[in-house]
């Protein structure tokens, strides 16, 4: 069902000034999207990804994002364990959906080719 963790999400209140504060941490940006961006993080083979939202202790705003082969396949089979699964939603280069633990945490699964 999964593939791999894909990228571990942090939310930020301003995209532009966030990415640029990363950057002078020596992380490079690899993919930008409306309102996010994807940022390399040394050699690691997970990046890290900025969401511009509200910030709050309240909100759940890191969550990992599981890549899949097939996202019509998965959200099937997490539907059909019971498990609680938002819609599919594309962003135009992805398609993703939230599901959530027993303790109400949010995770994501996405694909993109």
């Amino acid at each position: 069902m999964f593939e791999r963790i894909d990228t571990i999400c942090l939310t930020v209140s301003n995209i532009e000034e966030a990415t640029a504060w990363y950057e002078k941490l020596g992380f490079t940006v690899s993919f930008k999207g409306e309102g996010y961006r994807v940022l390399n993080v040394g050699n690691s083979g997970v990046p890290l990804t900025i969401e511009e939202g509200v910030v709050t202790n309240k909100d759940h705003s890191i969550y990992p994002i599981f890549y899949t082969k097939d996202i019509n396949d998965t959200y099937l089979q997490l539907e059909g364990k019971g498990v609680r699964v938002t819609g599919i939603q594309s962003d135009g280069h992805n398609q993703f959906f939230d599901f959530y633990d027993p303790d109400n945490n949010r995770l994501q699964v996405c694909f993109w080719k």
